[in-house]
């Protein structure tokens, strides 16, 4: 494979899942983790991505002032605004952070009047703008990778909250193997999040379907609805189609 060609696969990848690892990379592309090294740093040099320790971060998944291109912006927006339709007035909502999230929350009608309880800078940062609704920040640790608090604190004040409805943004998901991420910390504010809320809604472009990181946030069980930008009936659900899963 040239090295054009790698990079470009490794752009791809990034895009999709906003971080990406150089032990995966390497594994996948078949080269070493040096040349997935000088990948990374040519790439980050060209403003491509953030190279962090042990791999890559998009730039669109970390919050600035000043506007990102996204990647999938229609595909997100799509996503974002059929999730909208479950959040209703006098909600208490749990929202996990990503590029999808923000969507979300730019969208919020300016009439909404609910509370959202999230552990990520970005999409409290994002609400702080929305004039009717209530903010409640789990502050605690910050991972700066992903930028959100983390730790036994946020997952027992999770504990603490019985809430209507968990947005959960999501790295990848697959049939059989549920929804995966790639740090434990993530998951374990994400696997509170699911516990306390009546409803847990997934939100994944298509591209994140049939994909599987390292370690495991939940078996689809878990999930009552699944919102991508297709159609329910388009082909690439199909296997989805046979849960015990909605599918918007």
């Amino acid at each position: 494979m040239l090295k054009r060609e790698r990079q470009a696969y490794i752009i791809q990848q990034i895009n999709i899942h906003n971080k990406v690892l150089s032990a995966d990379l390497g594994n996948q592309l078949e080269v070493s983790e040096d040349t997935i090294r000088r990948d990374l740093q040519e790439l980050a040099e060209e403003g491509k991505l953030i190279k962090v320790h042990g791999g890559a971060l998009a730039n669109s998944f970390h919050f600035t002032i000043e506007s990102k291109n996204v990647y999938n912006l229609s595909a997100k927006q799509i996503i974002a605004r059929k999730a909208i339709e479950h959040i209703k007035d006098g909600m208490l909502i749990v929202i996990s952070g990503g590029t999808t999230m923000r969507e979300l929350v730019k969208l919020l009608p300016p009439q909404l009047n609910a509370t959202f309880v999230t552990a990520n800078v970005p999409i409290a940062l994002e609400l702080l703008e929305h004039p009717n609704v209530e903010v409640i920040f789990l502050g605690n640790k910050l991972l700066k990778s992903a930028q959100m608090a983390v730790g036994a604190e946020v997952v027992q004040r999770l504990s603490q909250i019985r809430a209507d409805l968990c947005l959960l943004g999501t790295n990848s998901i697959d049939p059989v193997y549920g929804i995966t991420d790639l740090e434990w910390e993530i998951i374990e504010v994400k696997k509170a999040m699911i516990a306390c809320s009546k409803k847990v809604i997934s939100l994944a472009i298509s591209e994140k379907l049939n994909t599987i990181q390292h370690l495991q946030v939940c078996t689809l069980d878990k999930i009552d609805v699944l919102i991508t930008e297709l159609e329910p009936i388009d082909d690439k659900l199909t296997l989805f189609n046979t849960l015990n899963i909605s599918l918007i």
